[in-house]
């Protein structure tokens, strides 16, 4: 019997954020289902992330709508899922129980299967209460654990550290790390346990350590999730495929690659020399690749790529020989380690159907490549490129003072905000802490939990003016006004508790669309009434004329 594969599709979801901004509108997401009720993946992520936002901020729809129709059309077919941010769901700020228990509910009842939880620190008490609701709730618990790297110091600030006095640490996120993390949600009641590597920095090597691991010593399922950006991402999952992953997340062909995660086609190559059984209807699996092209046309102003995979369908296209061959000797490479050669031949394969190669930049300096460009957006905008290598060579610092946090959002966007700010102090002739984030006060401070390293009471003091750690506190949390909008008819902003949910997520870009959405029906109300009343009117003064007419007539005979 074949070993089975679970593929995770991550298209209409991290597939559409990495490589298209999410602009996908409702329309295009539509165009696509038909043909993935048939295609029989295991799962679709289809939710969360910058979904909710995007669909209000920059399409105007309602992000619960978009999760209601990808239900009614999908059905049973495929298993949703939808990511959460632990306590801190999509915001920066922590949330009561109530918020989080009001968004995991409401999106289980209205079409999530499965939640992917994870936290920003991998502190596992920011995730606990978001398992158990999800759990009470009917729910999938998919646990996972952030990727990331230890900080590479140059010889020079290790040599100032030690002369210093300043402790720097060994290696902190080794595979025990992780595994021991995945050994503590499993039992608080996962069901899943996910390696969450969102900016592709997991090297084949260190997947082939962990996985094997992972499958030794956790009793769950396990999901490898990637993406390619630094050029592991295809090489990572061939190893873990090798080493018994049960679970892979790919990404359909014309939105995989680059920023996003693996190809599916290029998996299912691999699998099908490997006498795997994905149970993926690859005929469907081509309409909706088709669909997706011209999706990826229309979206073309928002693609940062624009870089076309090659054509190739799955069920019929041969390989050339050459390139069939890159395919066994990449499997035979993972079966014996040679993870070099791994690395080498899936880019090759990669280079063959025209994927974005290794963004050199982001490989090198080991950071998510959002949060490279963020960093290069912020110095363009003050007239300040020419420190960006100095911003680079400082990373390290920042993230070591702030306790290691793992380069993933929110923290990938305050340790590097913070690195920016840091060098242009310096360059301005200040302190390197003189300009800091509130982000990245609360984060020194405790306020988004447990870092993995301990952060020294003197830097706390530094940064926040108190030596001791002060957690996050939500008994001071406070709703965002629900005005009633008298002038769209006497009605609240918010009429539901969905409603209430975005408002409470997003307070402005909620605020703005759902005024937007008041404003909208009071008018079209306003018009119904406006053009009955003129039907009214209208029918009141044919009658006159009628009546006129009438008279008319009989004076006519009466006079002739």
């Amino acid at each position: 019997m074949a070993r089975k594969l679970l593929i995770k599709d991550l298209t209409l979801r991290d597939g559409q954020q990495s490589q298209l901004a999410t602009r996908m509108n409702q329309s295009q997401v539509d165009r696509t289902l038909p043909y993935y009720r048939d295609a029989q993946f295991y799962a679709m992520e289809v939710w969360g992330g910058a979904v909710p936002d995007s669909t209000m901020r920059y399409l105007g729809e309602n992000p619960w709508d978009r999760l209601a129709k990808i239900k009614d059309a999908i059905g049973k077919a495929s298993l949703l899922t939808a990511l959460s941010r632990g306590r801190n769901l999509f915001g920066y700020n922590p949330y009561p129980d109530d918020v989080i228990e009001g968004f995991n509910r409401n999106s289980l009842q209205t079409g999530v299967d499965i939640m992917r939880i994870f936290d920003a620190l991998n502190d596992i008490d920011n995730m606990k209460s978001t398992i158990e609701i999800v759990r009470k709730n009917g729910g999938q618990t998919d646990c996972a654990v952030c990727y990331t790297t230890d900080p590479v110091f140059t010889f020079f600030q290790r040599l100032k550290g030690v002369l210093s006095g300043k402790r720097l640490p060994g290696a902190i996120f080794t595979v025990d790390y992780f595994v021991d993390k995945a050994l503590q949600l499993e039992k608080l009641g996962a069901d899943t346990i996910t390696i969450k590597d969102m900016a592709g920095l997991i090297h084949p090597k260190v997947a082939g350590k962990l996985y094997k691991e992972l499958k030794k010593r956790v009793k769950l399922p396990i999901d490898h999730h990637s993406h390619c950006t630094p050029g592991y991402g295809l090489g990572s999952a061939l190893v873990a495929i090798v080493n018994g992953v049960d679970i892979v997340d790919t990404v359909i062909s014309n939105f995989a690659g680059g920023p996003a995660a693996p190809a599916f086609e290029l998996v299912q190559i691999f699998c099908n020399k490997l006498g795997i059984d994905t149970g993926v209807n690859l005929e469907a699996v081509n309409k909706i690749n088709r669909e997706l092209l011209g999706i990826r046309k229309e979206l073309a102003a928002f693609d940062e790529s624009k870089m076309m995979p090659r054509p190739f369908d799955i069920t019929k296209d041969k390989l050339p020989r050459e390139i069939d061959e890159l395919f066994d000797k990449a499997i035979e490479a993972a079966i014996k380690d040679d993870y070099v050669a791994v690395v080498d031949l899936t880019q090759k394969i990669e280079a063959y159907f025209n994927f974005p190669g290794p963004k050199e930049e982001v490989k090198k300096a080991q950071i998510p490549g959002g949060m490279y460009s963020n960093m290069v957006t912020q110095l363009e905008g003050m007239g300040m490129s020419h420190l960006f290598h100095d911003v680079l060579r400082n990373v390290p610092r920042v993230r070591l003072d702030s306790g290691l946090p793992p380069l993933v959002t929110p923290t990938s966007q305050i340790v590097g905000v913070q690195a920016v700010n840091s060098v242009v102090s310096q360059a301005q002739g200040k302190g390197f802490y003189d300009i800091t984030s509130a982000q990245f006060v609360s984060l020194v401070q405790g306020g988004y939990g447990k870092t993995p390293f301990p952060i020294d009471p003197e830097f706390r003091k530094l940064i926040t003016g108190n030596p001791q750690e002060i957690p996050y506190d939500t008994t001071k949390y406070k709703k965002p006004d629900n005005p009633i909008l008298e002038q769209y008819g006497g009605v609240p902003l918010a009429e539901d508790e969905k409603e209430m949910l975005l408002l409470e997520l997003f307070p402005a870009v909620a605020a703005k669309y759902l005024e937007g959405v008041k404003k909208g029906r009071y008018e079209a109300e306003i018009k119904v009434i406006s053009d009955a009343e003129f039907s009214r009117q209208a029918e009141v003064f044919t009658r006159i004329l009628d009546g006129l007419e009438g008279n008319y007539q009989l004076t006519s005979e009466v006079y002739s």
